[in-house]
């Protein structure tokens, strides 16, 4: 039996490419140590790295850091880092899986993908952030959750590594805000929904 809708954790969920690790370094680090929400991470990162990744992101937070499992269930204050040889989704049961489609896309794990899954979901709307890369992937997911009722937040060009994903968020409006780097946080913590 899955959780009820208003048992689950908000979500904040996150997704970068180029420049990334650092950038989502950032958010964590800024986020309150109370925080209620369960973070969800999908960063371009060759598979390998991917493990690296979560154990190197440990070092920067004071929230526990893990690396996405098969049937994970959300909890709050802990952040999820998917694997990069799947996509990372949430099953309809709200627990967290990885999915080998859509085969043909650019990168695993995509943006889009788990943004396009939380659209999907019975999770609550919560928040969507989607920092510095090249390409377009997470804008089109992005624009699905604040269609959906979530709060999406795009990073600005001047703290960008590179302005491609966040652009193309900023193109199809799917940002509710496009904010710098280092304000992030504060307002992502401002607007996830209370916890039950």
């Amino acid at each position: 039996m899955s959780p009820s809708f208003n048992s689950l954790p908000p979500v904040l969920a996150i997704g970068a490419s180029t420049g990334g690790p650092t950038a989502v370094a950032r958010v964590l680090s800024d986020l309150p140590d109370d925080f209620p929400g369960a973070v969800l991470v999908a960063q371009h990162l060759g598979d390998s790295f991917s493990a690296n990744l979560a154990v190197w992101l440990a070092t920067q937070t004071r929230l526990p850091v893990t690396l996405a499992q098969e049937g994970d269930r959300l909890e709050p204050g802990t952040v999820y880092v998917s694997r990069a040889d799947a996509h990372l989704v949430v099953s309809p049961v709200n627990t967290l899986v990885y999915d080998r489609s859509p085969v043909k896309t650019a990168y695993r794990p995509s943006i889009d993908v788990l943004f396009e899954s939380l659209a999907r979901s019975r999770i609550r709307p919560g928040v969507a952030v989607l920092l510095t890369g090249m390409g377009s992937d997470g804008a089109r997911g992005l624009l699905e959750l604040r269609r959906a009722g979530w709060f999406t937040i795009a990073q600005d060009q001047e703290t960008s590594v590179i302005y491609g994903m966040p652009k193309a968020a900023r193109d199809l409006d799917a940002a509710d805000l496009i904010l710098p780097l280092q304000t992030i946080a504060a307002l992502a913590a401002r607007h996830l929904p209370h916890y039950d």
